[in-house]
């Protein structure tokens, strides 16, 4: 995708019509919306959230011609968004969708230059990844599946919790792929890199389970190691679909995805092994940055258990000095 997409309408995003610009503003917009959806032929959901965010720039600029703004005028709308408490992530998005809605301008000549070209949000602290804990992963996991749908489910579960599997490689799993003998996982990762993860003893037991009703769903020709309800390779969406329920089901009160099972992973093996180096392999990060953002969980673990252990962690107010 490329860097200026957008794919997702913002939370909580209004969904009046323009009726608050001038007739030339909504006959423009309708133009790029139409753009949008007809040449460049974007999902429904990117098309309503480029409108959305083109429709705050045309609010902001008012009764200014569009092709008059400067870098300057842009940089002062996005810090008045900021000051009415968008954050980066967000700003950013609206600075891509505001760039695409120029370089449209442009190729239309009704602008000579793009003035979003340049514009940076403001910085936003990085957000931590949301992980379980070694309780709610048990509160997952430990489950009786009551058919062959459920049991295949807790196996993707599993192998994603003891693995940190992305949602991608599991999907893209050949029956070959795992190596119960020797408790490992051949996973094509980004980039086409290959590499090879431990996987435990549950994880493996729940997978033995699951190829052993497997050829209730699967068709007789199909390799992959998990197959949706046509007896083919199951889908990313139904994935997540199916993780999400299961979450449901035992009582998680927060949101889980699989993603957060890789997370979540990676977190519980730093706090028992503090090996940074080892969780970079079995990620599969190009990067060792990429995988340091765990040692930041791993402190508000440490931080956390601290709290709730230590007679003196807790001191309220200290007195007033002098």
């Amino acid at each position: 995708m490329p860097a200026d997409a957008i794919d997702v309408v913002p939370p909580g995003a209004p969904a009046d019509p323009p009726d608050s610009l001038s007739a030339a503003s909504q006959a423009l917009l309708a133009r790029f919306v139409d753009y949008l959806a007809t040449e460049r032929r974007l999902a429904v959901t990117s098309v309503e959230a480029y409108e959305y965010d083109v429709l705050r720039l045309l609010r902001l600029a008012g009764d200014a011609p569009l092709a008059g703004l400067t870098a300057q005028e842009i940089r002062r709308f996005a810090g008045r968004l900021h000051g009415q408490g968008l954050d980066g992530r967000s700003i950013a998005r609206l600075l891509s969708a505001w760039r695409s809605f120029y370089r449209w301008l442009v190729r239309e000549r009704l602008s000579a230059a793009n003035p979003a070209l340049g514009v940076k949000p403001p910085r936003s602290g990085k957000r931590l990844p949301k992980v379980l804990s070694p309780d709610e992963a048990s509160q997952l996991l430990d489950a009786i599946p009551e058919s062959p749908a459920e049991v295949r489910d807790l196996a993707m579960l599993e192998l994603l919790y003891s693995s940190g599997l992305r949602r991608a490689e599991l999907v893209g799993l050949d029956l070959g792929d795992v190596r119960s003998a020797d408790a490992l996982v051949r996973v094509t990762g980004k980039g086409s890199r290959t590499r090879e993860v431990p996987v435990g003893r549950q994880a493996l037991q729940a997978i033995d389970a699951w190829l052993q009703v497997r050829p209730l769903l699967a068709k007789p020709d199909c390799d992959a190691l998990f197959v949706g309800a046509r007896g083919e390779r199951i889908s990313d969406r139904v994935v997540a679909t199916r993780v999400e329920q299961w979450a449901r089901r035992r009582g998680l009160v927060q949101h889980l995805h699989p993603h957060m099972l890789r997370h979540s992973f990676a977190s519980h093996v730093l706090q028992s092994s503090g090996d940074l180096r080892a969780v970079q392999e079995m990620l599969g990060h190009a990067s060792i940055a990429t995988t340091q953002i765990y040692t930041h969980l791993d402190f508000q673990y440490l931080a956390k258990a601290y709290d709730a252990a230590h007679p003196r962690a807790r001191i309220g107010k200290l007195p007033k000095q002098g």
